[in-house]
């Protein structure tokens, strides 16, 4: 068994990747078990040259609010704004914007792209709603937003609303963010008079929108109407959210964290239209297989983004699962010789990239144990999902930085 496995390791790099996969994928995603590690993004900014030098990929995206992803797209792309305020304005979740790969990321993406042109600039995106574990944004910038874009571009008599109506029914924008929302229903606006006229409102828009397509391509141009599409899904989706996030029913949250998941799928095939990318976010959000979570005594199963864009692009769609050995700072020793991670850190490599398909079969009815980890921000892998995943990318050994 050990010689089979061996045979299914190659080196991280983007020619061995492509090499895993049965077609060029249009969205390759790699996931991480930890958003706390800095090596892993070092790891993804590395693979990330290999794919745009060896394969014409020409954008990544990342696990961040899609409407901040917009600063830092127009930084790389045009150097609007300077290197500090984009990575203090550009990142949601708070690790993302001290990263220090986050910044060398983008930094060289600006470089790679000085004098280029437009079509072949690398391009940024965050693919995450404005969301975050305490609370959703108010739907204010993304729904404005939309109705600007259109108002200076169709009959005003087609327009469902005003702006000024939009105002009055959004009120301040902190009775959309109370941080006590998440946790008590009755503290949130998403039910409210006004918001369920918002919901309408919202999907006239977005169905004018629709009905302009052709006038509004020629009017501006692709990446415009591209952007306004991301405002009226992002509009929509942050809507529905805060309508569940007012609910009292036992699916509350399996319906929140499922609308996660959904408006990132949204935003990645939308994505895949543009051209090949890079997607990186934690294995969670990324595999084929449902997701779960447990929340004191609730346990939460949802489809991915993962699982919702693979049902749709098929073997466009690929997935690398990250796993790692040891994170000795935050108390993860040496994996179980049983686990998956456990076979893998036997291997004489620090970093490989594994089939997984293949090291399925080689384990044939030998079905590794769960590892279990001592660290809460560290999710191993399940050992249940190799078959779907098209490779493991293996750390063996996290230094602390």
């Amino acid at each position: 068994m050990a010689t089979d496995i061996k045979d299914s390791v190659h080196a991280v790099e983007a020619s061995s990747v492509m090499r895993l996969l049965p077609a060029r994928p249009q969205l390759l995603a790699l996931g991480e078990p930890t958003h706390s590690e800095d090596t892993l993004r070092e790891l993804r900014n590395e693979l990330f040259r290999h794919l745009v030098e060896q394969e014409g990929y020409r954008t990544i995206a990342i696990e961040s609010d899609c409407l901040m992803g917009l600063i830092v797209d127009d930084y790389v792309t045009s150097g609007t704004g300077t290197l500090d305020d984009v990575m203090e304005s550009g990142f949601s979740h708070g690790w993302f914007n001290a990263s220090a790969p986050n910044r060398e990321l983008v930094r060289w993406m600006r470089a790679y792209n000085d004098g280029r042109p437009a079509s072949d600039r690398l391009r940024f995106a965050g693919f995450d709603g404005p969301l975050e574990m305490t609370g959703a944004a108010s739907p204010r910038q993304a729904l404005t937003a939309l109705h600007g874009y259109l108002a200076a571009r169709v009959e005003a008599e087609l327009l469902p609303c005003t702006v000024d109506t939009l105002d009055r029914l959004l009120g301040a924008d902190d009775r959309w963010t109370h941080p006590a929302a998440m946790r008590d229903p009755a503290q949130s606006a998403g039910q409210s008079a006004e918001a369920k006229e918002l919901r309408l409102l919202a999907d006239d828009l977005v169905a004018l929108f629709d009905e302009q397509t052709p006038h509004l391509i020629a009017a501006t141009s692709r990446e415009d109407w591209d952007r306004a599409r991301l405002y009226g899904r992002t509009a929509t989706g942050l809507l529905r959210y805060h309508f569940w996030m007012a609910d009292t029913s036992p699916a509350r949250m399996t319906r929140l964290v499922g609308l996660r998941d959904r408006m990132m799928a949204d935003n990645l095939l939308a994505l895949a239209e543009r051209g090949p990318a890079l997607i990186h976010a934690h294995n969670g959000h990324l595999q084929r297989d449902k997701s779960s979570m447990r929340m004191g005594d609730l346990r939460l199963e949802w489809w991915s983004a993962g699982a919702l864009v693979s049902a749709h692009l098929g073997e466009r769609y690929a997935f690398l699962a990250t796993a790692l050995g040891t994170i000795r700072h935050q108390g993860v020793d040496i994996p179980p010789p049983d686990t998956v991670e456990g076979l893998l850190y036997a291997l004489p490599e620090d970093r490989c990239v594994v089939d997984a398909p293949r090291l399925a079969t080689a384990l044939g009815d030998t079905r590794p144990a769960p590892r279990v980890s001592p660290w809460f921000d560290y999710s191993p892998l399940d050992p249940a999902h190799l078959a779907n995943t098209d490779g493991i990318v293996f750390v063996q050994d996290v230094p602390q930085t």
